[in-house]
Parts: structure tokens; sequence; C-alpha cells
């Protein structure tokens, strides 16, 4: 496989941050965010999306958790927490799958993945911009956006990632048959952190999503939908930080210079004021 594109920012405890279908910019705000806890983020592209190849043989999530599986390797990365979002959450699944020792906690914001009989995600390809605004914000005006507007960059990256979609989704199927019966095996710590108004996928899928899940906590945020670190991000970063268990190793380490280092930043600010 090609190098994955990512990018890094801040220091501290280290976070995997994996993005729905709606591209990296749909985290980017919430791993600034994040990065000021203090922790260190690192946020992939999943090949394919914001304008990067995807290799022809890369169609499916689990390819990907082994992809990001191997860069915690190459970063020498322990005690990491993988947040996915949507499509990310079913990459994080898969991640939980591999009970990697270098993964601390895996948390499920919103996620798809598995098949829940009454329980339909909603047709993604089928829906208009307008709609997908309805299904995916408790508030959609505040987050309607004009495909009209965007610039022919903007343009042929959205179409990449919409392409890139519907190969990793399964042709716009959303979920992998066997995936819910296979979570039984996950023995890393869970998390599963649900928009009460998501009608991409409900509530009562995202209940299903962690019972399949041994120990798993189910958190339900109100007035949010499928985007939590859009709609709703402060709110979801105190359940995130919630989740985490304690830090250990290097990244125990880590976290404990990067406080420092803001403390005695904001003493320098103190004292030339």
């Amino acid at each position: 496989m090609e190098t994955i594109s990512y990018t890094s920012i801040g220091d501290g405890r280290p976070f995997l941050l994996l993005h729905g279908g709606g591209g990296p910019q749909t985290v980017a705000g919430f791993a600034e965010l994040l990065a000021e806890k203090p922790a260190r983020v690192i946020t992939p592209v999943h090949p394919g999306f914001g304008g990067t190849p995807r290799p022809d043989d890369l169609t499916r999530p689990g390819q990907l958790a082994a992809a990001y599986d191997k860069l915690l390797t190459d970063l020498d990365l322990d005690g990491v927490t993988v947040v996915g979002n949507s499509l990310g959450g079913w990459i994080a699944a898969e991640m939980a799958l591999l009970n990697s020792p270098r993964i601390a906690a895996v948390i499920l914001i919103d996620a798809v993945g598995i098949e829940v009989p009454g329980q339909p995600i909603a047709d993604f390809f089928a829906l208009s911009f307008a709609e997908i605004a309805q299904h995916s914000y408790h508030e959609p005006a505040k987050f309607r956006i004009d495909p009209a507007a965007f610039t022919p960059e903007q343009q042929a990256a959205m179409a990449g990632n919409r392409a890139a979609l519907a190969v990793y989704s399964g042709n716009g199927r959303m979920f992998d048959p066997a995936l819910r019966e296979r979570l039984a095996g996950v023995t890393t710590p869970v998390r599963v952190i649900w928009g009460e108004a998501d009608r991409i996928a409900g509530p009562d899928y995202g209940r299903a999503l962690a019972q399949a899940i041994p120990g798993a906590a189910f958190v339900l945020l109100d007035r949010t939908g499928h985007l939590p670190q859009i709609e709703t991000p402060e709110r979801l970063l105190a359940e995130v930080w919630a989740a985490l268990p304690p830090a250990r190793g290097k990244a125990a380490a880590r976290g404990k210079a990067a406080a420092r280092g803001k403390a005695a930043a904001r003493g320098k600010a103190v004292a030339r004021g």
C-alpha cells in the first residue's frame, strides 16, 4: 500500500481520529479541540478521500484497520485511543478486533458497519444535500451546504469522497453482515457515543452496536445528530475524555510533559502580563 496521508497535531496522550464519509474536514476542528487537552492527535485520510489515491485492491474497512494499526507501529505509539465517526467508527471497530497492545481504548461515534434488523441505515447515496443535512443534524439549518458554491477543486474532492465511500461501504450497503457476530471477540475497552437525533443510523442501532461488544458502554447525547464532533464538540470532548483508561508507559510520560509545558507557557503569559 502507498504511504498513508495523515496530520499530527498536539503533544500528550495519543489519539487516532478516523473520519467518516464526509471526509477529513469533518473531524479537523475536533482534532484541534482534542489536542488542547493536551493530546497528540493523528488524523489519517482514508485513501481515496481528500484527493488522495486509493489502490484498486483497497476496498474494505478491515484493510484500513490493518493499515492504521501498522501506522501506530511505524510511529511507535502506545496507549492509543482510537476514535472514529460513522465510516471511521466502522474502521475503529475493526481495529478493536485486532486486540492490538498499542490500543488502550476505542470510541465509536455514530458508527456504521453492522446489520441490525428493523434499524436500516439511511441510503446516503439516494439523499440530496438538503436531505443529508436533515438526517445528520439536530438543527440542520445551521449546517446545510450549497454544492453549487463549491470551487471546481472542492467539487472534484467531494466526488472523490463519494466514490471512495461507495467502495468502502460495499456499494452503499454500509455494513458487513458478519461484523456484529465478530465483535463478540473484542477485548479492548469500548465506548459507543450516539446523537439522539441521528437519522442516518438511529439510537437503537447504536444500542445494538454497544450490546454486540463485550463490556461496551453506551452514551446518548441529546440535541445532537450523526456528527457530534461538529454539532456538539465540547460535550463530545467531555465524553471522550471520560472514557479514557489511565495513561501508561510512553503515553503517560508524554501527557505529563505536555501538561507541564502548557503550565509553563501559561506562567510565562501571566509574567508578561
